[in-house]
Order: structure tokens, then C-alpha cells, then sequence
């Protein structure tokens, strides 16, 4: 102790124990303060009891003596905070030479346990920059990992620490196996165990002790989490492949068998597992099922989001099976049955290597799967976006159709409630580009669209739309769900209720094209101003017989029948013999058992709007 320490406690300006802490704050020290950081003593004032501290931002800082030695720590001038204050250029140098050694001393200068993020702030900004801290750090993990003086956290948050004596790197990652208590984290153990598997390479007896409690952990989680119970044993298959001395135990569970438990619940178990393990769980289907395990990898493929499909269609590759992983994608799409993410796929890579199934009907598959997708409020709009961003994809998924198949994929875009009308007149102009014909689908004056077109009353257009959208919306999304519901009843081949709903969605499927044909060619109207000179659409007629009985028939559109109000459509056989004749005219009309003579006494415009609409269209279609 200096002789003006001493002096001081003579006189009774300080106590023996604040001026022995004073003693190793000297003028000149560096010292750390809890809430002030690092700092160096300036000088001391013992007369007037100060001790005067240069902090950052604080020059000269005053301090009562006493509350110094309190609160300062002093640490030596080779302490990683002095050095980057005094020497940063050295620092860069061992950063960059001795990256190991910078390290150990930051840890061991910050109490032997640092977080990451304590160490950056230890090195920044003086010695690195963020960007710098980052790439020096990630390197200098590698080589702490190696060196076995660490331990390295699993964690992000949690710290790292200096050991005393070096520990192989996977011994611990052992240890830490052994610690976790819960099965996540034992995976976690488990993955970081296998990619440092040639830090084991003379550690067989513990490995063979690790294997039998790998086996012991995943039965116990077996039945409450099959995935975890799966990628434990993957974990371990892993480690018995690469050290040939070690062993199952007898009895011990393996992959297949956690397929087996699992057999009705597939699709969950697999949604459990990281997709980079998918592949080595489907090369078990054939230890799991035997010879069904190609039908057990097809189902699961259509219940699969397509990463998990392009791995089902490997392994069918793989084992000489392509073309009935072709028949199976052909049958789904044929039947609509076809996931969004297997179309996904396969419009990506453009068939994915399956001759003969990107063509048309893979496009019509895509509507489908997109209106079933808005139908059951799916929230993914990635096949949506692929159709739409993809400039090049509508054009040649259609490019070898024919005219009908091209006519008929407009139609349905035109009538999808999929897009908006900006994306499908977006949509629309890459098939004119490609087929010019189909322009006059859109603007409807080609001539052999106006021969097909139908003249429908407003209120009948309505009707048929409100129908539509009944059959869009109910009957196709029920149907679906009885598909799904009786594919859970079993083998599909003796299963009556799978093959009712698949007819019933065949029936369905037909008055779904025939709806849209029907509301493409319709042409609405208002019966405004028609021709009364004539019997023409929009007309009364009333018709007399040789015995002066009356009778009078109003000819609308061609969806408007109600015979019992006098209704007829134009298309119907008494519109059609009525058309274009005039008062005076004999016409023969239908009767019970032989034409009935009359003639046409007047013609007028048929006004009562309120009967067709109330009384002939009602609106809201039934409820089944």
C-alpha cells in the first residue's frame, strides 16, 4: 500500500478496507464498473476522498473513494477490453493469425461463460465491425469445436464455456443425449451426433452403450410420438451402418415397425418428420408392407404435399416401378383427384419425366384443383400464382390440343371463379396469342358462335347461374368429402360407398361441363320490342280451333317452360312450329293421340316479368 493510503487511514479519511481495494486501483489501472463498462483510473484526490475514472463518454469521472472500491473491479492491462483500448492493431492480428487463442482469452477474460452475443460486444467495434464479427466468429466456432477446451452450446442464447481439460467433441454430444429430458432435444443430440460421427471413431463401447439407449428412449415415445421414435432409430441405423462392430439389441424396434404402427396414419406420421428423412423412411415401406408397399407409397403420395411425391416417385424409379407411378399420376389427374402441390410439381418440371401427362387435361386438372382449394378455404395460392407467373406454362400445357380441347379449355377459364376478370383476360390473351381463333369466344362474334348461342330471359340466366354456383360450391365439395370419407373404409375395391360417390362424381363432373357450355353460348335478354308481326321470341300467341275454342302460348327463351301458365321455349316443338308465322296461319300442333288443327287469331308482346321470375325461375336452388 502506498504511503498516501497509509496516510489517509492515519488520518482518518479512509477505513483499512476501502484503501486496500484502492490499493489495486492505482492511477493508470484498468478497471470495469457494472453500469459504466470499462474505464482507466486518471487519478486519485485522497485529501478531498476522490478517485477520478476515464470512462467512455466520461473524461475525469469523479467518484467518492469509498464508493470506488466498492464498485470498480480492476483487471489486468492484458485483459481482452485494455487490449483492444490499448493495442486494437494487435488484436486484429491474433484475430486473423490465432483466431483459437483470441477465443480462450476472451472467455476465460469474461469469467470462463460467455453468450455469443457478450463476445461480439466484447471484440465491437473496435476490432470488428458486425459483418467482420460474424465471418471471424462462425470460423473460430468451427475450430473450438474441434479443439475439445469448449463447450458448445445448443442453444443460441445459452453460453459458451471454457473447460479445463479437453473433452472429445463427441463425447459430449453424448452427454448431451444423455441430459435432455425431452425427446426433441434427444434428436436434436442425435443429429449433431451423426454429422460429428469421426469424432467417435474409437469410442465403440460407447457408441454400442449409446445404441441400446437410443432403443430404449424411442420405445418409450414410441406410442405418444412415433415421429421422434422413427428418427431416433433412423439415427441409429445410421450409426450401425458405419461401425460394422456395433449392434441392435435383441428385440429392439426398428423403422419398419414404426411404419406398421402407424399403417393408417401415414400421412400425419410423415407431416411429423424433417423432409431430408422422408427418403430413408419410404426405403423401410418394403420391410414394413411387403408386397403392398408400392400401394402404401401411391396412397401416401396422394395425401402428400409434392417434396414427399418427388420421393415416392425416386423410389419407384429406383426400383424398376416408374410407369406405375405414371398410371397412378394419370388416374389422379383423370379423376381430378390430384393434389395442388403434385400439380405443383410436375407443371414445374414440366412432367417430371412422365411421357404423356403434360398436356391439356393436366391444365383442366389445375382448374379443378384450384376451385376445390377456394371451395374448402385453403389458404395456399402457390398453384394459383405458378399458373399466373409462369408466362410460359398455359401455352404449352395446351400446345399439342386440338381445336375442341383448346375451345373448350377457354370456356373454362372463362367461367372458373378461381380469377379475377383482370387475370383472366391476362390468362385469356396467352391462348389468343397461340390460337387467334379463340378470340371470338371472348368478343362472340364468330358465326359459328352465334348459331350455337341460346336466347335466355334474364331471369332463367339466373337461375341456371344460381344452380351453377349450388353445384359448385355444395354438391362437388360434398362429394369430395364422401370420396374421402369412404377411402377411410377400407380396400377400395370392395368398398360400394367409394364406387357410388366416384359415379356420383362422374354425373356431376358432366352437368358441370354441360353448365358451362350452356352459360357460355347464352345470350340474355329482356323480350324488349319483339317482332309481333310474326310469332317470334318474346311473344303472346293465341290460336283458335274450328270449334272456336282458344288457346295461348307465350314462346320465351329457351330455358322458360311452365306449361301450365301457357310457357313454352323457343327450342321447345311448339315454339319451333310457331316461329316466324302470322295471324291467319294453320298450324298443326302436338295433341293426345293425333295433331290438333288451329289457327293463329293474334300475336302480341308478352309483358308479365313477374310471373316468369317468381312463378316459372325461382331463384335459390333446392337443398338436398
Amino acid at each position: 500500500m502506498t504511503d498516501e493510503l497509509n496516510q489517509a487511514v492515519e488520518s482518518g479519511r479512509l477505513d483499512q478496507k476501502t484503501a486496500d481495494a484502492l490499493a489495486r486501483l492505482a492511477p493508470g489501472t484498468f478497471c470495469l464498473h457494472k453500469s459504466w463498462g470499462f474505464g482507466r483510473i486518471a487519478e486519485w484526490n485522497l485529501i478531498a476522498g476522490q478517485v477520478f475514472v476515464d470512462f467512455a463518454g466520461r473524461k475525469s469521472h469523479p467518484m467518492q473513494a469509498k464508493y470506488a472500491a466498492e464498485t470498480l473491479a480492476p483487471i489486468s492491462p492484458d485483459h481482452i477490453l485494455a487490449r483492444k483500448a490499448t493495442d486494437p492493431e494487435a488484436v486484429r492480428a491474433q484475430a486473423k493469425s490465432e483466431p483459437l487463442v483470441l477465443a480462450r482469452q476472451v472467455l476465460a477474460d469474461l469469467g470462463g461463460s460467455a453468450t455469443a452475443d457478450q463476445i461480439a460486444a466484447a471484440l465491437q467495434p473496435e476490432i470488428f465491425d458486425a459483418a467482420g464479427f460474424k465471418k471471424w466468429w462462425e470460423a473460430a466456432k468451427k475450430l473450438m469445436k474441434a479443439d475439445g477446451h469448449f463447450q458448445i452450446p445448443a442453444k443460441k442464447l445459452a453460453p459458451f464455456v471454457l473447460l479445463d481439460a479437453p473433452v472429445n467433441p463427441g463425447r459430449g454430444l453424448i452427454d448431451r443425449f444423455r441430459e435432455a429430458r425431452h425427446s426433441k432435444d434427444q434428436v436434436a443430440a442425435l443429429d449433431r451426433i451423426t454429422k460429428a460421427a469421426n469424432d467417435l471413431a474409437n469410442e465403440a463401447d460407447e457408441l454400442q452403450v449409446l445404441v441400446a439407449q437410443i432403443e430404449d428412449a424411442a420405445t418409450k415415445v414410441r406410442k405418444l410420438q412415433p415421429g421422434a421414435a422413427a428418427e431416433m432409430l433412423l439415427a441409429r441405423d445410421e450409426i450401425l451402418a458405419r461401425y460394422e462392430s456395433l449392434h441392435a439389441g435383441a428385440g429392439a424396434p426398428g423403422v419398419a415397425d414404426i411404419l406398421v404402427g402407424e399403417e393408417h396414419r401415414l400421412p400425419a406420421l410423415f407431416a411429423s418428420l424433417p423432409a431430408s428423412k422422408h427418403r430413408r423412411m419410404l426405403e423401410a415401406f418394403e420391410k414394413a408392407f411387403g408386397e403392398r408397399w408400392m400401394d402404401k407409397a401411391l396412397k401416401l403420395g396422394h395425401q402428400s404435399g409434392s417434396r414427399l411425391v418427388v420421393e415416392i416417385a425416386r423410389l419407384l424409379d429406383k426400383s424398376g416401378n416408374k410407369p406405375i407411378m405414371h398410371a397412378a399420376l394419370a388416374r389422379s389427374i383423370s379423376e381430378r383427384s390430384i393434389t395442388s402441390e403434385t400439380l405443383i410439381w410436375l407443371c414445374k418440371d414440366r412432367g417430371a419425366g412422365f411421357d404423356g401427362i403434360f398436356n391439356a387435361e393436366l391444365l383442366a386438372a389445375v382448374f379443378s384443383a384450384l376451385e376445390s382449394d377456394m371451395l374448402s378455404e385453403r389458404r395456399t395460392s402457390r398453384l394459383r400464382d405458378l399458373l399466373m407467373d409462369d408466362h410460359k406454362l398455359l401455352g404449352e400445357l395446351i400446345a399439342g390440343a386440338d381445336r375442341d380441347t383448346v375451345r373448350d379449355t377457354m370456356r373454362k377459364l372463362i367461367l372458373t371463379p378461381v380469377f379475377d376478370d383482370l387475370t383472366k383476360r391476362s390468362l385469356m390473351a396467352r391462348i389468343v396469342k397461340l390460337h387467334p381463333d379463340t378470340q371470338a369466344m371472348i368478343t362472340g362474334d364468330a358465326p359459328e358462335e352465334k348459331t350455337e348461342s341460346l336466347t335466355v330471359s334474364w331471369a332463367s340466366m339466373e337461375k341456371r347461374k344460381a344452380d351453377y354456383e349450388h353445384l359448385i360450391h355444395k354438391e362437388i365439395p360434398q362429394n369430395l368429402r364422401d370420396i374421402n370419407v369412404a377411402k377411410e373404409q377400407g380396400d377400395l375395391r370392395e368398398n360400394f360407398g367409394f364406387k357410388a360417390a366416384k359415379e356420383q362424381q362422374r354425373v356431376l363432373e358432366r352437368r358441370k361441363i354441360e353448365s358451362e357450355h350452356d352459360l357460355m353460348i347464352a345470350r340474355g335478354t329482356d323480350f324488349e320490342s319483339p317482332d309481333t308481326a310474326q310469332v317470334s321470341i318474346g311473344t303472346i300467341v293465341t290460336l283458335a280451333s274450328d270449334s272456336g275454342a282458344e288457346e295461348t302460348y307465350s314462346i320465351l327463351g329457351a330455358w322458360d317452360s311452365a306449361p301450365d301458365l301457357g310457357i313454352v321455349s323457343y327450342k321447345a316443338a311448339i315454339g319451333q312450329i310457331l316461329l316466324g308465322r302470322k295471324p291467319g296461319d294453320a298450324v298443326d300442333l302436338p295433341g293426345d293421340s293425333a295433331p290438333r288443327r288451329l289457327t293463329i287469331k293474334s300475336i302480341s308482346a308478352f309483358t308479365d316479368f313477374v310471373v316468369l321470375r317468381e312463378k316459372v325461375h325461382a331463384l335459390a336452388p333446392t337443398e338436398e
